[in-house]
């Protein structure tokens, strides 16, 4: 009986031991409002950042807290990056990565509408970290054309670090494509991985497999433009602009309905839920929102790296290239969207059924 006795206690204390070392020792606790505490250098790649949460980190400075209202979802960031970064300034970035003071709000229960909604700035980051695919860099032609700079492309140095960032004058790091500390961070082992918020309401994610395709595909023919130069604050260089469309310019795609896996606005439906995907393919981050929305007006605007100003609104050159999908350099009745689609036959002075760059500019289409 002894014996029995002494075997029996053995077992109790090998149970106990072994239920107390299958304990997390992160910072990660949970309230009835799914309320989550992460200390980021101990967290769970099991969290789910649907509910409220606080992401803070000692070593990289990160201060990010979200909270949930009835309708609402309101992150307060100082949008420092909660991991490793290239080295800033380096020879294409002359800033230096520094504290924002921001607050973002979601909806909570996004509308989707269909309707495709230009946006500079579609989303933020899990961390706090805006994504900003677009440049504000150019490349002018005497001949009259004009080409944005692709922030991913191999021509002009942006500065860009391993994580497809950089830095704006005004101290802000910004993701341009796959912000990959964020995707290894935050990989669960399943496909798709969690990556941020866009601004109407849905989520960003990232997959793994790359299964699903963008609808965008480079322009067959080649572009046209002498005597180019990209010129900013700290250099000029000319530029070749001669040759296929190869992505040095966000004018080398076109969106063809179909084409791929995703719509214009690098979304998709899955298990009947509407989501944007990161992609390492053009577009890389959605440029558009279906879901309600309104972007805010930034104080002082957009800025490249090298200190050029940004646009808050695209320029009637940018809106021509962005809704003219047959690029007959003009915009039909079918090709125009939003308050252009709303007032074509307002703008469409020649009543010819396509609105032209002199009839955007005649009618103000640049504040539209």
């Amino acid at each position: 009986m002894k014996l029995i006795f002494r075997v029996a206690v053995i077992l109790l204390f090998a149970v106990l031991f072994s239920c107390n070392s299958k304990k997390s020792n992160g910072n990660h606790s949970h309230d009835a409002l799914e309320s989550h505490s992460h200390d980021v250098e101990s967290t769970s790649k099991s969290n789910d950042y649907f509910g409220a949460y606080d992401l803070e980190s000692e070593t990289y400075g990160t201060k990010t807290k979200v909270t949930l209202t009835k309708d609402k979802r309101i992150m307060v960031t100082n949008a420092l990056p909660n991991h490793k970064t290239g080295v800033f300034p380096n020879q294409g970035n002359p800033n230096s990565i520094s504290a924002q003071n921001k607050t973002y709000s979601f909806p909570l229960v996004p509308k989707y509408t269909g309707n495709a909604t230009w946006a500079r700035e579609p989303g933020i980051a899990l961390n706090g970290i805006k994504f900003e695919p677009g440049t504000a860099e150019v490349v002018v032609c005497d001949t009259g054309e004009n080409y944005r700079v692709e922030a991913l492309q191999g021509v002009i140095d942006l500065g860009l670090d391993f994580n497809h960032a950089h830095v704006q004058p005004t101290g802000a790091y910004h993701y341009h494509g796959t912000p990959t500390s964020v995707i290894n961070e935050l990989d669960n082992g399943t496909d798709l991985v969690h990556v941020g918020f866009a601004h109407d309401g849905f989520p960003m994610y990232y997959s793994k497999s790359g299964k699903y395709k963008p609808s965008y595909k480079a322009i067959d023919g080649n572009r046209e433009g002498e005597d180019c130069t990209y010129d900013n604050p700290h250099q000029s260089m000319d530029i070749s602009v001669g040759g296929h469309h190869d992505g040095t310019f966000t004018s080398d795609y076109e969106y063809v309905a179909g084409f791929g896996d995703l719509d214009e606005c690098n979304g998709i439906t899955i298990d009947g839920n509407y989501m944007y995907l990161v992609t390492t393919e053009f577009p890389y981050i959605s440029r558009c929102l279906m879901g309600e929305y309104e972007e805010e007006r930034p104080q002082g605007g957009g800025q490249g790296p090298n200190g050029r100003e940004g646009r808050e609104r695209p320029s009637n050159d940018e809106l021509i290239e962005m809704m003219d999908t047959n690029k007959d350099k003009k915009i039909s009745i079918s090709e125009a969207k939003g308050p252009l689609k709303d007032d074509f036959e307002k703008i469409d002075t020649s009543k010819d059924g396509y609105i032209s760059i002199d009839e955007l500019e005649k009618n103000g289409g640049r504040n539209r």
